[in-house]
């Protein structure tokens, strides 16, 4: 019975997570290519973007520190990668924080960088948080069933 109740829980979690917008079509794609073979298959991948992405923050945040002046070409650069890993996960409002501070690239505005990259830190750690607790909450239902498309 609390294996059930575990199981209704994580999939109104689940489904939270594309209701408010944090993940879309790619994190469902992921999820079918997870069998039993490598049951925790998105959940290591999940694992291997925050861990890599870690350091792509810290890169855009020196680059942004280093105002003398700012390097557009660089931040661009770095934005670029942060936004495929992100968009790779599907993580939706990650992907569209780092779309519009490219934007912001493009155009030279400083200002515009520093306002969507606070924004974007608030997105990626917010995920991360909760998906997080996803998993956690996964582990305790035990073995998945087969990956299924949100309502």
């Amino acid at each position: 019975m609390e294996r059930n109740q575990s199981r209704r829980q994580l999939a109104v979690m689940r489904q939270s997570l594309f209701d408010q917008g944090y993940l879309d079509e790619q994190f469902i794609q992921l999820e079918e290519l997870q069998d039993d073979a490598n049951p925790n298959f998105v959940e290591e991948v999940v694992t291997l973007y925050y861990r890599d992405s870690a350091r792509l923050v810290t890169s855009i945040e020196q680059a942004l520190r280093d105002k003398s002046p700012l390097d557009f070409n660089k931040l661009d650069s770095y934005m670029h990668q942060f936004k495929g890993s992100s968009s790779s996960i599907g993580a939706k409002k990650v992907k569209a924080e780092s779309t519009q501070f490219r934007e912001y690239c493009r155009a030279g505005n400083g200002e515009g960088c520093l306002r969507t990259f606070q924004q974007l830190k608030k997105e990626y750690t917010t995920l991360k948080k909760k998906l997080e607790g996803y998993y956690q909450l996964a582990r305790q239902a035990g073995p998945n069933e087969i990956a299924c498309r949100p309502k």
